[in-house]
C-alpha cells in the first residue's frame, strides 16, 4: 500500500488525527528527503486487560503501517512492574503474551498489513549491562523533581511513593535509543515524558527524536477510559449484551458535544476504521425505527446533528453499539478458536482466590449462655423452651 502513496501522501497519513507533534522536521527529513521507512515505536505497560480505548492508538499504528513506516511495539513488562506494582512481577510476562495476541488481532480486524510490525519485550534488553549503565548516566543528569514531573500523568502518584515511579520515565526515554527509532508515539498524556526524552537524551550523547501524540478519548462515564474502572471501559472480550448494557449507561448529555466519549469514539475509531476497511471515506450509520438511517462520513456533520438533537443520545448509543459489536466480533471469534490465547488469558489474569472464612462458633446468647448452638439437639431445644414456658421465663410471658 505504501508504494502506491506519494511522499506527501505518506506524510499526511502519518499526521492524520494527531493532536500534537514535537520536532515534525525530523519526520519530514526521513520521509521527504531520505525517502526511507520512518521507524516508530509505541509502548504499552502490560497491566490490566486492554479495552476498547486501545482502538485509538491501533488506528494510528494502522496509518503508520499503511504509510510504509516500520513500527515496533514495546511490550513494557518491566514498566508494568515499576508503576506502583500494578502488575505482579510473576504475571507481567504472561500479560505481555496476552497483549501481543490482542494487539495483533485488533490490527487484523481493521485490515492492516502487519509485515512491518515487530514486537519487543522490554525485559529482553532492559536488563543488559549497557542499558543499566545508560540508566545510571541518565539518573545522574535528571533531578528528582523533573523525573516526578515527567511521570505525573502516567505513573500512579502517591505520598511517600517508591523510587520505581521515578525510574519509569527515564527508561521510557532511553528506550528510544535502544529500539533505534526516529520517533516515539503515544497519547498526549505522555507529553511530559516525551519532553524529558527530547531534552535529556542529548545530555548522554544520544540524538533527539520526534514525538507523535494522539488525543485522549473520554471514558464512557466521562474522563479518561481506565482499565481499573469497569464502568468507564469496555473490554475487548465483552459480550454483545455487556457492550449494549454499558453503552446504555454511557455519559451523553443531550445537545452537548464536548466531553462526549461516544462522539470521540466515532471520530477517532469508528470513522477511521471504516475508512481503513473500505480504503475510502469512512461511514458511520445510525438506524432509526422511523425514517431513513442517519449516515455520516465526517464527524462535523455528526456533531451538528447532535447539537441540534436530530441525533439523540439514544440513537448515538444504538449506532455505536452496533458498530462496536461488529468491530469486536472477529476478535472474539479468534479468541474462541485459539486455545493458546485462552490459556495465556487464564495465566495472565487468573480468577481471584476465594478465601473461605473459618466458621465461628455461634452461641445462643443470653437464653443459653455458654452453649454452642450446633451442640444442642433439636429435641433438646424444644424441651428447654417448653420448660421455660411452663416456669414463666420466656420473654413476654408472666406467671399469673
Amino acid at each position: 500500500m505504501a508504494e502506491q502513496l506519494s511522499r506527501e501522501e505518506r506524510l499526511k497519513l502519518i499526521h492524520q488525527n494527531l493532536q500534537e507533534v514535537l520536532k515534525p522536521e525530523i519526520i519530514e527529513q526521513v520521509v521527504l528527503k531520505e525517502d526511507r521507512p520512518l521507524k516508530i515505536y509505541w509502548g504499552t505497560a502490560t497491566t490490566g486487560r486492554p479495552h476498547c480505548a486501545y482502538f485509538v492508538p491501533m488506528v494510528k499504528l494502522a496509518h503508520f503501517l499503511r504509510a510504509g513506516c516500520k513500527v515496533t511495539i514495546l511490550l513494557a513488562d518491566i514498566h508494568a512492574f515499576l508503576d506502583a506494582l500494578k502488575a505482579p512481577i510473576e504475571l507481567v510476562q504472561e500479560r505481555a503474551k496476552y497483549y501481543r495476541f490482542v494487539v495483533t488481532s485488533l490490527l487484523k480486524a481493521i485490515n492492516v498489513p502487519i509485515d512491518q510490525l515487530e514486537f519487543v519485550l522490554g525485559s529482553d534488553y532492559q536488563t543488559s549491562s549497557s542499558y543499566t549503565m545508560d540508566l545510571f548516566k541518565l539518573s545522574s543528569v535528571i533531578t528528582e523533581h523533573d523525573a516526578k514531573k515527567a511521570g505525573a500523568e502516567v505513573v500512579k502518584q502517591m505520598d511517600n511513593a517508591p523510587l520505581s515511579g521515578l525510574i519509569y520515565p527515564l527508561m521510557q526515554a532511553l528506550d528510544e535509543q535502544y529500539l533505534d527509532v526516529d520517533a516515539q508515539f503515544g497519547g498526549v498524556d505522555q507529553r511530559k515524558i516525551f519532553t524529558l526524552a527530547a531534552e535529556q537524551l542529548p545530555r548522554i550523547n544520544y540524538k533527539e527524536r520526534a514525538h507523535l501524540m494522539n488525543p485522549m478519548v473520554p471514558g464512557l462515564a466521562g474522563g479518561k477510559m481506565s482499565a481499573s474502572d469497569p464502568d468507564s471501559k469496555i473490554d475487548i472480550l465483552d459480550t454483545p449484551e455487556s457492550v449494549k448494557k454499558k453503552l446504555k449507561k454511557a455519559y451523553a448529555v443531550p445537545k452537548e458535544v464536548n466531553g462526549n466519549g461516544l462522539i470521540s469514539f466515532v471520530e477517532y475509531v469508528l470513522l477511521p476504521v471504516s475508512a481503513l476497511k473500505t480504503k475510502s471515506k469512512g461511514r458511520f450509520v445510525v438506524e432509526r425505527r422511523e425514517g431513513e438511517p442517519l449516515i455520516y462520513d465526517n464527524v462535523d456533520t455528526l456533531k451538528d446533528d447532535y447539537a441540534a438533537d436530530t441525533l439523540t443520545p439514544q440513537l448515538l448509543k444504538s449506532g455505536v453499539t452496533d458498530a462496536l459489536n461488529a468491530l469486536l466480533e472477529p476478535i472474539q471469534a479468534e479468541f474462541k478458536e485459539s486455545k493458546e490465547w485462552q490459556e495465556v488469558a487464564q495465566k495472565a489474569y487468573p480468577p481471584p482466590e476465594v478465601k473461605k472464612k473459618p466458621k465461628k462458633e455461634r452461641k445462643l446468647g443470653d437464653r443459653f449462655p455458654g452453649v454452642v448452638r450446633d451442640q444442642v439437639k433439636p429435641d433438646d431445644r424444644v424441651q428447654e423452651e417448653q420448660e421455660k414456658h411452663e416456669d414463666g421465663l420466656v420473654t413476654g410471658l408472666s406467671k399469673p
